[in-house]
């Protein structure tokens, strides 16, 4: 086939990825910024970067997130988080434990964490995305406020310790942690237990 024709070919059929519509394009461009992430880190994550790699527009990636902290966290809960489901062996402090192991878990994954520090980074700036850095980091007060309310049950913990803010004190603290760690791959074992051990469980002990 000449190449002339081949040229009119290739015009009159688009491209298939400019096609993409819903769930297949918001996929592609959480690939694409995960990618990113991974290949350049957070510091170099660009919306233009993703719109190429993802084979779209930025037009499209800011109709669903409006700046890189959301879309990075889009894409960290797309590949990375789990759904946190509150532990039940039977004992507050191993549900705790076991709990705070899955953040350090998920702190410590190369991309994930690098997803999570360069989030944090930017909570002056968009205080909006500490409600998905708390859901990401299991510390909704639902999670927690599970685990006490069965402690409280088992007679482990007093009642008046269940509250919201009570329960969020174990992943907060974990959480700056984290953050003032530096660059370290995952957080000592021994800092979990002492913030369970030496902080938390004298908070709501009977």
């Amino acid at each position: 086939m000449p190449p002339e024709r081949k040229a009119s070919k290739a015009a009159a059929e688009p491209d298939k990825r400019s096609r993409r519509r819903g769930a297949e394009l918001e996929n592609a461009i959480l690939q694409a910024a995960f990618d990113e992430v991974a290949e350049g880190g957070y510091a170099r994550l660009t919306m233009d970067g993703v719109a190429q790699r993802a084979g779209t527009n930025k037009t499209a990636i800011y109709r669903r997130w409006p700046n890189r902290a959301a879309l990075a966290l889009a894409a960290h809960r797309q590949f990375v988080a789990q759904a946190a489901t509150p532990p039940d062996t039977g004992e507050l402090r191993s549900d705790v434990l076991a709990l705070l192991r899955g953040v350090v878990a998920r702190m410590a994954s190369s991309v994930g964490g690098e997803i999570l520090r360069g989030a944090m980074s930017e909570l002056h700036q968009q205080p909006e995305l500490i409600r998905e850095l708390r859901e990401i980091l299991a510390d909704e007060p639902g999670t927690m406020m599970t685990i006490l309310t069965r402690a409280v049950a088992r007679g482990e913990a007093r009642p008046a310790a269940l509250t919201p803010r009570v329960a969020a004190v174990p992943v907060v603290l974990l959480r700056h942690e984290y953050q003032i760690s530096g660059p370290v791959l995952e957080i000592p074992d021994e800092t979990v237990v002492e913030i369970v051990d030496q902080v938390f469980l004298p908070m709501v002990r009977t």
